[in-house]
């Protein structure tokens, strides 16, 4: 199947940003004053909305203030602790020298800070268009909506590429195909269970859907 709309997740699929968004959730508790959650709690803060997660973790009333301190520390820090996945630059290179496919990021991150890391990450130049949250819209579902609208995307020819079962949803729920890459942050049991249309478990699988 030929894709001409591809939708990136960026953390856990584009770039391997664990590092950032650990001590970012680590320095944001601490400063609450709350127990840091264990590691491996902390890894499955790792692809839902801030503001989902932190409603859940702490409180609706002290969700704002979190985010807040965890984007103070991920805004000054926490996102340049990040590297692109071994492969990806060079998969994302030759996907935008088609002239037949336009390509784009849907993060859950919030949109100025996903512009920064691209900047950083040198990859701004491949993406027709970098799509983030806004504080009215957070979701995955929401992001990839706004992306597919403003650049008038054929949904049967278009895919969004993710490392969690967030992306899956998101996929599904505006009707696009779904491909799951095994790399990031989501587990495989609960990536799988979404029953995406294309399982990567390598770049070099992804670069041979998307080709």
């Amino acid at each position: 199947m030929t894709f001409t709309h591809i939708f990136f997740d960026l953390d856990g699929t584009l770039v391997d940003s664990s590092e950032g968004i650990h001590n970012g959730f680590v320095q944001t508790f601490e400063r609450l004053g709350l127990p840091v959650p264990s590691d491996q709690k902390i890894q499955s803060f790792m692809g839902p909305p801030l503001e989902v997660t932190f409603k859940e973790e702490i409180s609706e009333e002290g969700a704002e203030q979190a985010v807040q301190l965890y984007r103070d520390y991920y805004g000054t820090k926490g996102q340049f602790e990040a590297r692109l996945y071994d492969g990806i630059k060079d998969v994302l290179e030759k996907l935008s020298q088609d002239p037949n496919k336009k390509i784009y990021i849907t993060t859950s991150k919030n949109e100025p800070t996903a512009l920064e890391m691209c900047e950083y990450l040198g990859i701004t130049e491949f993406f027709d268009g970098i799509y983030g949250a806004t504080p009215a819209a957070f979701h995955k579902a929401d992001v990839l909506q706004r992306a597919i609208a403003e650049n008038n995307a054929n949904k049967d020819q278009s895919v969004i590429v993710g490392d969690t079962k967030y992306d899956m949803i998101g996929g599904k729920t505006v009707g696009v195909k779904t491909l799951a890459v095994t790399w990031g942050f989501g587990t495989n049991e609960t990536l799988l269970a979404e029953n995406p249309d294309f399982v990567a478990d390598t770049v070099q699988e992804l670069w041979d859907i998307l080709k």
